[in-house]
């Protein structure tokens, strides 16, 4: 049986964005979208008129037996979370927050996943469809709310992670899956070698392993599934409990790594499995490995083409997550290869010929 959220229906604000996008396009007016603003630091500053999603919220319906909820893009992913925990249900990618009062919208405009991602997925592997505000101000709909419903799929998953370039998102639809029956955190004092060699023995193991990450000679993992198959594993690896507030901590960039020494600029190095350690002149107190080594968190102040360079040369890439006003790198994204611009430009295009939505947000030539 569905449920439907008739109490937050005068939390629809969809027309009136609708009309401020319509007027901005008329007027050639760029527009910036903002939700919570939590996940300001990611991408460049926007100059523009505000278009405030955080009245646009509430769960317009959620059906536990087909784990599926749509949800309006200003709502908060603690409400969302708290709704779907009551059946005893979840966001499986673990949306990153960066502040309590961050939206589900500003999660999939950015992309972002928490811990769990190469076990579960990321975020557009759990977009079933959307509601997107277009440059006319007109609001369309893609995708449908069952995975075997494609029609228009990929445009939805196409908003994940366009930073709200290509067109305003007003609701999502996602396909949630069930809390795992057990959970156990522990830590293993190893070496970072020994530590890559151990994650790169364990994925090779069918383990109910959701979570592992490396700092300062700990290795972190966290076991979840049924309650026999974590006991197991949790007698077999050993190390010492650990509370599960770390992985919290990490995907929210709370961890003491994060907050304290500032005085270089912060990194997020996006890797293939089973990368070695970079050849860079980091101490080893200064990178995070998350994601059993895919993604490093660094703090550095190496200039930007010189670790661009080394994370494409081991197949990744690196992203800037200072401002450049506080030291940061001027362009936080990978630059795009020609083709590839090529394609990014022609899109744009299409999709926001005026360039109104968030201009400069990802590229500042566009």
């Amino acid at each position: 049986m569905t449920e439907t959220a008739t109490l937050n229906a005068d939390q629809d604000i969809a027309d009136a964005l609708c009309a401020q996008v319509g007027r901005a396009y008329a007027e050639r007016t760029p527009l910036r979208i903002v939700g919570a603003n939590t996940r300001g630091f990611y991408g460049l500053p926007v100059d523009g008129e505000p278009l405030e999603m955080a009245g646009h919220t509430g769960i317009v319906s959620y059906d536990p037996i087909e784990l599926v909820v749509t949800v309006r893009a200003g709502t908060r992913i603690s409400d969302l979370e708290d709704r779907l925990a009551e059946n005893h249900q979840m966001l499986a990618f673990e949306p990153p927050r960066f502040g309590p009062a961050s939206t589900i919208g500003g999660a999939v405009a950015t992309g972002l996943s928490g811990p769990r991602r190469p076990w579960a997925g990321a975020v557009r592997d759990f977009v079933l469809g959307t509601r997107v505000i277009n440059q006319e101000g007109k609001l369309l709909r893609f995708g449908g709310e069952v995975m075997k419903n494609v029609a228009g799929y990929d445009m939805s998953r196409l908003m994940v992670g366009a930073q709200g370039t290509l067109g305003v998102l007003t609701d999502i639809s996602f396909k949630v899956l069930p809390q795992p029956a057990a959970s156990h955190s522990l830590k293993l004092s190893l070496p970072l070698d020994a530590a890559l060699n151990k994650l790169a023995e364990l994925g090779r193991k069918p383990l109910p392993i959701t979570a592992a990450a490396w700092h300062a000679g700990e290795l972190f993992l966290r076991l979840e599934g049924g309650k026999s198959s974590v006991n197991a594993t949790r007698e077999r690896l050993g190390g010492e409990e650990i509370s599960a507030d770390l992985w919290r901590e990490l995907r929210d960039l709370e961890h003491a790594f994060f907050t304290q020494n500032n005085d270089k600029a912060l990194w997020r190095l996006s890797l293939p499995p089973n990368t070695p350690a970079l050849p860079l002149d980091i101490a080893e107190r200064d990178i995070f490995y998350d994601w059993a080594g895919s993604q490093r968190f660094i703090k550095t102040s190496l200039d930007a083409d010189t670790l661009r360079k080394a994370c494409q040369q081991a197949g990744g890439h690196a992203t800037c997550y200072t401002p450049a006003a506080l030291g940061g790198a001027q362009a936080p994204f990978t630059p795009l290869n020609p083709v590839v611009e090529k394609y990014h430009r022609q899109l744009k295009a299409q999709l926001d010929g005026h360039g109104i939505f968030n201009p400069g947000r990802l590229y500042a030539a566009f």
